[in-house]
């Protein structure tokens, strides 16, 4: 009599779930990547901390990786938490690049991108294809790097022949 027994909740074939959230991770990205608006666009301490050299870029990466460790702790895939560590990455060597790189970050937003990783990931439950789409970001990123490489070499053999030439 003084206890209810609550009934899970019934959905319909094709109706939406509930859509899970973390509101920690929320606030983080929004603080690193969208804390001051500006027009249509907004900037984020992510961009402030890219000013100071060296450290900067640092303790914003280690401030994102707030937002992995949750999802860690939530349970997500290893690889999407490898895709989410690789933005950070990403984010950081590039943001290291004096002028380019606070550009860059201003734009790439890298805690925004993680934190919908996250709660796709959450969402997506532990199926094969809820990953899938995350190996095949590992596949075109080691095709670029692969080709990036490839043109370099090529370009300084090039070059050395053309110099030796002259010589």
């Amino acid at each position: 009599m003084g206890t209810h027994i609550h009934d899970p909740e019934v959905f319909r074939a094709g109706e939406r779930l509930p859509v899970r959230r973390d509101p920690f991770a929320e606030k983080i990205a929004w603080a690193m990547d969208g804390l001051i608006p500006i027009g249509r666009w907004s900037i984020g301490l992510d961009s402030i901390l890219g000013l100071v050299p060296g450290l900067g870029d640092i303790a914003g990466a280690l401030i994102g990786m707030l937002i992995v460790l949750r999802a860690v702790q939530a349970g997500i895939p290893r690889i999407v938490i490898a895709r989410m560590m690789t933005n950070i990455a990403i984010d950081t060597l590039v943001g290291s690049i004096p002028l380019l790189g606070d550009a860059f970050d201003m734009v790439y937003k890298s805690n925004n991108k993680n934190l919908r990783i996250y709660e796709e990931a959450l969402n997506a439950g532990r199926g094969p294809k809820a990953a899938a789409r995350h190996y095949g970001f590992f596949i075109a990123l080691f095709i670029g790097v692969a080709l990036f490489v490839t043109v370099v070499v090529l370009g300084t053999l090039a070059l050395i022949r053309t110099l030796r030439h002259a010589l």
